[in-house]
């Protein structure tokens, strides 16, 4: 139903020759929506889900300075919340029937700073900044691994099989790394330590532009009933991470990371000659 407030927001327009996001004379977004069999331009962003993103991206960037001046838990603890918060927004979108291109463009923007470029960051002020040329080359193919899998993701929206990703989610990459960080912050520098690090940070960034698929979960149905036990499940993970979090979210992610690559080598197993004598 339209209200007095859209229209005055908006305008129909004829659908030949239009755009979905066009540029206003005096900088205004304006967007075009169908609405009755019309296209209907209406100028402005929606506030909350756009509000959320605005904050996912903040986490992101107080992760980077953190990181600069040697907080490194509070660094990787903000990183965590970014991926809270980037899990919000489009569900609270879809939820307000408030989705939009703009919403799209600044989600995925927000994610390249929170999930790519933080994370590369953080781990090299921490731990590989002393490796000079190794150090920013290994950094350098994560965050490049993390824009190739946006854009990638990006590309792919509607075409590929909802239960998998193609490649590692850059929020789960993004959590490997500030987890590890996490997890061994209060830990001496040591040549294990830093070599632990060049593998999750360079393995992550090779595994997000992987052809690896990964369960995505989407087909989990959150609204129906479950068993009684499921919420004891649930307040049971919940004090385990309280308990440590660092090591339970490093360890947990680490192992959603290292599925993807297991899964494909057990049906590349199953699937050669000789595998079912």
């Amino acid at each position: 139903m339209t209200t007095d407030k859209d229209k005055a927001n908006a305008e129909i327009v004829p659908e030949a020759g239009s755009e979905e996001l066009h540029a206003h004379a005096d900088g205004e977004v304006v967007e075009e929506e169908l609405v009755g069999g019309s296209r209907v331009r209406r100028k402005g962003i929606y506030l909350l889900p756009n509000a959320l993103t605005t904050a996912s991206l903040f986490s992101g960037f107080y992760a980077i300075v953190s990181a600069a001046n040697g907080a490194f838990e509070n660094a990787a603890i903000a990183i965590f919340v970014s991926m809270i918060l980037d899990g919000l927004d489009g569900r609270v979108a879809r939820m307000t029937n408030t989705q939009s291109k703009f919403g799209e463009e600044y989600d995925s923007l927000a994610d390249m700073v929170a999930f790519g470029v933080a994370p590369g960051l953080v781990a090299f002020f921490w731990s590989l900044n002393g490796l000079n040329q190794v150090g920013w080359a290994v950094t350098f193919i994560y965050v490049a691994g993390a824009a190739l899998r946006l854009a990638r993701f990006n590309t792919q929206i509607g075409s590929v099989d909802k239960k998998f990703f193609v490649g590692l989610p850059s929020p789960s990459a993004a959590a490997c790394v500030a987890g590890l960080v996490w997890c061994f912050h209060g830990v001496e520098p040591s040549a294990w330590l830093t070599g632990l690090t060049l593998l999750v940070v360079g393995g992550t960034g090779v595994l997000m532009v992987s052809n690896v698929l990964y369960r995505s979960f989407k087909d989990l149905d959150l609204r129906g009933r479950v068993p009684f036990a499921a919420i004891l499940v649930v307040v049971l993970a919940f004090v385990v991470v309280a308990l440590d979090p660092g090591t339970v979210l490093f360890s947990g992610f680490l192992v959603y990371a290292l599925s993807g690559p297991v899964r494909s080598l057990l049906r590349k197993m199953r699937r050669a000659p000789g595998a079912q004598s």
